[in-house]
Order: structure tokens, then C-alpha cells, then sequence
């Protein structure tokens, strides 16, 4: 008898146990992709100590998160960067290799997610435009095919291209916001006829006025802000209408002179008012409330805005990453309550680093340069001149990389590939000019590491160039000396954070080389889903629960 009593209060605890597992291992009801555009992986430390508990230091605390994660291409754009970690694979695959780029097919310079067969939903403008660029799925894509369908993506970001990229070619929205005189939130036919009743609410509400209205002052007393640089500096770009890139800006002052609404873009404004419109597509589309599961693709725009125009060392900067910190809190809470603790998973990375202002570096005795365009297609063109009398054999330079004019290489009854070699053999005079090589070699040679390793993954063999250059360096491509850029495969541009965090992820930290390219073949794991067909990065097994 105490036997079988012993034997079924052991079943019990069996069963239960297998219940409550089975409990822990179901899937989320939301996945949330948080990308924030022009994030180094330092901003996360730097400013630690002024970060609140809620916000980057809940999710590390909590999340599992990559601390030597790095992009592994070139060129670090926008465009590519938000298709890179989506679609889990390098531009070689997926096919976007700039935010612009000349087309040598079209013979003109095309935009990454211009597509004139749609039309503007929500405004007269801005909102043609489509995914069709992009040649692989995403892992929102995958996640519809998974479930026959069903589940809603929806994607949104200040900027058109951080929007419809992540929602992939299955998105049931995506939305993104038009300045200048509109200030709405608007979006593509591409996938819808008519914005949303929620949507429309939104832009009736007229917040984005509200946040114009007031002007942008530091979070704490400035002073404390001892992790930039003093705040009267020869190295930011000023607001059209103001002697100094100081602090307090007075808003409503500047905004005509700035882009009316697109100012908003430029204050850390711009992150509470995405915020405030992400918890009302949450809200509005029922997301997580179904039993699919469903995706919110969030891609923060503010922060490239102010890093372009202050840089890395300003207050600016400092000032912007400390209130995203506190949407972000907001926004965690937001999902707590609505789609509830244990019920979603997301992760949190950047498309792209920066590097330091050149002219700052310069400065400090620290190797930057810049480099001119008009100088750099000069050359290029004398040599051309030199070796092959003429000058019309280079039809654009496009992302620093050299596209030929076949037709006339052909009328002169020249090679392309012996062109495009003798470009190589000499622009490498050029000042500032690192390294240079043919796609011809991009397409024999197999770099199985460093900085070419990074070129070749981001040479597309369709749509790319005959001539690939790499700056030194802490370049940039300008002849502005103030605020900032990037775009290369050095670690200033590709050192981003990568966190995991909620459903299925155990918390840690891991000091382990990664790629961006790793984030969508894990959740494709975690989910239990096929990765994006594209895919080559790899699951990060230790982030997830066994």
C-alpha cells in the first residue's frame, strides 16, 4: 500500500513537472525585432551609469546578450544593415548593397525601396514603395509561410527603408513617417488600400505637434554629462537659425527653417513619438492576442539623425540615448501589461555603428582623413585617359565602388577586365585610397578572413561594381569637418550590441564572436520555423533554453 501511494505521488510529481515545462516552452505570442539605427555597442556602457533599471539594463540583466557581435560585410548602411538582419544572410545573397546605388542595368542611381508600380497610402507622397529589391525572404516572412498565413507583421520606423525591409514580402503593414509639411505616418498599395482606423486616429491626433512645441533641454543638469565632450565644440553641425550647436534648442523656433515636421526626426523626440505610435499598432492590430504568433518589427531612426549631425562624443548624443533608454523602459512595461510577461520575445541591436568625427580624431593626434568624390572620380578618369586614351570609360562611382561603360570599352575595342585591373594597379596611388580590387577577384578568389573577407560578402555579383575600393581607416567620403558618417567594415562601424531577451532565452552573456547575420536563423530556432531561404549566419544555441 505505501508502495503504491509512493508510486502515484511520484507520477504526480512527474506529470506536473512535464506540465509546467510544457507551460515554459510555448511560444511566444509576440516576437519583437527592436533595431536602433547608428547604435555602438559602447553606448551601452559608456552611459551605464545613468541609465534607469527599466530599460537597456532590464533586458541585459534578464536577456542574454552578445558583447563581440559585429557585422560581418561592406558596405554598414541602413538599408543593408536592417535587410542583413532579417534576412540572416550578407548582401552577396540578399541583394541590397546600399540605401542608394547605381543601377548599371537602369543606367541611373536608384533608392533601396522605391517601387513606382505602387502608390502613397496616408499622404500625396513618399509612400511608393516596395520590398521587391530585396531577393530572399526574411524571417517575418517565414514565420507567415510557417503558420499557413496567419499571425500579423507589422513594421514600423521614422524612416520608409527601416520599415519595409524587416516586414519582409509578407508584411501586413508597414509604416513610416513623412515630414516636411505633412507630419503623418503613412505607408505603401504595396499593402494596403487605406491606412488603418487606428493609424488614422494617430495622425488626427495631431501628437507630433505637441512634441514641436517644446523645446529640446538635456535630461539631468548638463554638467553631469561627463561622458562627452564640453558642449561648445568645433566639430557639430549647427540647426539652420542657430549660432551654436548648444543646448537648450528651442524648437518651435527652428522648425521652419529645419524641415517643418522632419524635425522631429532630429530630437530624441522622434524616439517617444514612434514609441507612442508602435503601442498604437499594439493596440490597434491585436498584436500577440491571437494563438499565432505574431511579429512588431520597431526600427528606431532618431538616434542616426543626431549621431550624423553631433557625433559620437556629444551631448547630444549622450542626451538622446539616455531618454530612448526611458521609451524603452516605457515600452517593456507596455508589452507587460498588454501582451503579458513570459509571452513575448524580443531582441535589440543597431543596422550600423559611426565612427568618431574624423576632424575630432584629427584633433587628438589620432590618424582620420577625409576624402573627396570629385577628386577620387578625377583620377580615376585620368588613368583610364592615360592607359586607354579616354576618359569616358567609367560610367559612375557609386558607394566607393568603380562601374565601367561596357559600351564604350566595347567601341574602343578594349577588355573590360584589363580596364578595371589597370584601374585597380593605380588608384591605389590615390590619397587615402587602402586597398582596391576587380570583381573579377571578388569572383575567383575565396578571403576567408579580415577586412577583404568583409568586401567580398557585400560584393553582389549582379548588381555590384567592376572596381571595389577601401578607404583607410576613420574616413569619410566629405568635405564637411563636422558631424559624422559610416559605411566601412572597420569595428567603429561594425561593433553592435546584440541582445535576446524574454520566450525562450536564458539570461548571460557570451563573449563569443557572432555576426548580425546570426539573429534571424535563432529566432527562426526558437520559434521553431525554417530560416529565411537566404541564410547563412548561425543559431546562438547558448542564448536559448534547452
Amino acid at each position: 500500500m505505501k508502495n503504491s501511494i509512493a508510486f502515484l505521488f511520484l507520477s504526480l510529481l512527474v506529470f506536473t513537472s512535464c506540465n509546467s515545462e510544457k507551460k515554459t516552452e510555448k511560444k511566444p505570442k509576440l516576437v519583437v525585432g527592436i533595431v536602433i539605427d547608428q547604435m555602438r555597442y559602447d553606448y551601452l556602457t559608456r552611459f551605464a551609469d545613468k541609465y534607469g533599471e527599466d530599460g537597456f539594463k532590464r533586458i541585459l540583466k534578464n536577456g542574454f546578450s552578445l558583447e563581440n557581435a559585429h557585422y560581418n560585410y561592406i558596405p554598414t548602411y541602413t538599408a543593408v544593415g536592417h535587410t542583413s538582419i532579417y534576412t540572416g544572410t550578407t548582401p552577396d545573397n540578399h541583394g541590397i548593397i546600399g540605401n542608394n546605388w547605381y543601377d548599371k542595368f537602369a543606367k541611373k542611381w536608384i533608392y533601396c525601396v522605391d517601387d513606382s508600380t505602387y502608390t502613397s497610402v496616408g499622404s500625396e507622397k513618399g509612400g511608393k514603395k516596395s520590398p521587391y529589391r530585396m531577393q530572399t525572404t526574411t524571417i517575418t516572412d517565414q514565420l507567415r509561410l510557417a503558420q499557413n498565413m496567419n499571425g500579423k507583421t507589422i513594421s514600423i520606423a521614422i524612416k520608409d527603408r527601416s520599415a519595409v525591409l524587416p516586414g519582409g514580402h509578407t508584411a501586413n503593414g508597414a509604416f513610416w513617417f513623412e515630414g516636411n509639411t505633412q507630419g503623418k505616418w503613412i505607408t505603401s498599395s504595396f499593402y494596403m488600400n487605406s491606412l488603418p482606423t487606428w493609424a488614422s486616429d494617430f495622425n488626427s491626433s495631431e501628437k507630433v505637434d505637441e512634441y514641436l512645441s517644446k523645446p529640446w533641454n538635456t535630461l539631468y543638469d548638463i554638467n553631469t554629462y561627463t561622458e562627452s565632450m564640453e558642449d561648445d565644440n568645433a566639430f557639430e553641425t549647427k540647426f539652420k537659425g542657430k549660432d551654436k550647436p548648444v543646448f537648450p534648442y528651442d524648437i518651435p523656433s527652428l522648425k521652419e527653417k529645419n524641415g517643418n515636421y522632419d524635425m522631429i526626426k532630429t530630437t530624441p523626440a522622434g524616439n517617444s513619438f514612434t514609441t507612442d505610435f508602435v503601442k498604437a499598432a499594439i493596440i490597434g492590430e491585436n498584436l500577440g492576442q491571437s494563438e499565432y504568433t505574431d511579429f512588431l518589427a520597431i526600427s528606431y531612426s532618431t538616434p542616426d539623425y543626431i549621431g550624423h549631425q553631433f557625433g559620437v562624443a556629444s551631448k547630444e548624443v549622450q542626451d538622446n540615448y539616455l531618454r530612448l533608454d526611458r521609451d524603452l523602459a516605457s515600452l517593456f512595461s507596455f508589452l507587460d501589461t498588454k501582451v503579458g510577461k513570459g509571452n513575448y520575445t524580443l531582441f535589440l541591436t543597431a543596422d550600423h555603428a559611426v565612427v568618431q568625427v574624423p576632424s575630432y580624431l584629427q584633433s587628438q593626434k589620432i590618424p582620420a582623413h577625409y576624402i573627396s568624390s570629385r577628386k577620387l572620380k578625377s583620377y580615376v578618369n585620368s588613368i583610364t585617359l592615360k592607359h586607354f586614351k579616354s576618359d569616358k570609360l567609367v560610367e559612375s562611382i557609386s558607394n566607393f565602388q568603380v562601374f565601367l561603360n561596357k559600351e564604350n570599352i566595347a567601341s574602343l575595342k578594349l577588355d573590360a577586365n584589363t580596364v578595371a585591373q589597370k584601374i585597380v594597379d593605380e588608384v591605389i596611388n590615390f590619397d587615402k585610397i587602402y586597398k582596391a580590387v576587380t570583381a573579377r577577384t571578388m569572383q575567383t578568389t575565396h578571403f576567408t578572413s579580415g577586412i577583404l573577407q568583409k568586401l567580398q560578402q557585400g560584393y553582389n555579383q549582379k548588381f555590384s561594381g567592376d572596381v571595389l575600393l577601401i578607404p583607410l581607416p576613420s574616413t569619410l567620403s566629405s568635405s564637411y569637418r563636422t558631424g559624422t558618417s559610416h559605411g566601412s567594415g572597420y569595428n567603429y562601424d561594425t561593433h553592435v550590441p546584440i541582445i535576446f531577451y524574454g520566450n525562450g532565452v536564458k539570461p548571460g552573456v557570451s563573449k563569443k564572436a557572432y555576426t548580425v547575420t546570426d539573429i534571424a536563423p535563432t529566432i527562426a530556432n526558437l520559434l521553431q520555423i525554417e530560416f529565411p531561404n537566404g541564410t547563412t549566419g548561425q543559431i546562438v544555441d547558448e542564448a536559448l533554453k534547452k
